[in-house]
């Protein structure tokens, strides 16, 4: 019974770096700008949740958010 509660700080020690990693960090999944314009025939703007987004089905670099 008393070996598990000494387990348990070493378990969490070695799973806590893995999340804490900086490539995680600075990952960005689109541009946040305060006004969101098409940029090529392929960008669409949807309006979701009350906010307007610029989705584009040929260049993934173009997806926007507005606000």
């Amino acid at each position: 019974m008393g070996s598990p509660f000494i387990a348990r700080p070493l378990l969490q020690s070695a799973i806590q770096p893995a999340l804490v990693s900086p490539s995680l960090t600075l990952m960005r999944t689109m541009k946040v700008r305060a006004s969101v314009k098409k940029i090529c025939d392929g960008c669409s703007t949807v309006k979701r949740r009350g906010k307007v987004f610029v989705v584009c089905s040929k260049n993934k670099k173009h997806k926007q958010r507005q606000g």
